[in-house]
């Protein structure tokens, strides 16, 4: 049974080892690890009210927490409504293929519905077959190329 529920400030030990999995997935460990002050913040904007940014975790029933998501609403130029991004998605490697990724997406599917909105998108890198095999059940590839740049 897994339950999925909104992270709470007594989450934090467990929290850290899967927001420290989900970035070492994308490289983000050792030497080029988040700085600590940017994953405190993050943790703090979790529960500040003004803040866009929401956490979902999802439990399993001996109470461990199995994964996580992380999503932020903004507005569009081609919506009225809210749109949701959906910028973290991670499951324990051991929970993975038991619904808990799917699990979690739903979830952030009701907490759109539940805000008025309708779209909700995301990214993952091409080379995450697992998880694409799951997300080509949730939603659809919009074929879109995805472009960043960092400012100095």
């Amino acid at each position: 049974m897994i339950q999925v529920r909104p992270l709470q400030p007594s989450d934090r030990a467990a929290w850290q080892p899967l927001w420290d999995g989900y970035n070492a997935f994308y490289g983000r460990a050792g030497d080029t690890a988040l700085p600590a002050h940017i994953t405190d913040m993050t943790w703090a904007r979790f529960f500040d009210a003004y803040e866009p940014l929401h956490a979902l975790v999802a439990v399993g029933d001996d109470g461990r927490l199995l994964g996580l998501v992380h999503f932020l609403f903004h507005r569009s130029t081609t919506r009225i409504e809210p749109t949701c991004y959906l910028q973290d998605l991670f499951t324990t490697p051991e929970s993975r293929g038991r619904g808990v990724g799917r699990a979690l997406i739903e979830a952030v599917y009701a907490a759109v519905r539940q805000a008025g909105g309708r779209r909700v998108y995301w990214q993952t890198h091409t080379t995450n077959a697992t998880a694409r095999a799951l997300y080509d059940k949730l939603a659809r590839h919009d074929g879109f190329i995805i472009y960043g740049h960092d400012v100095a």
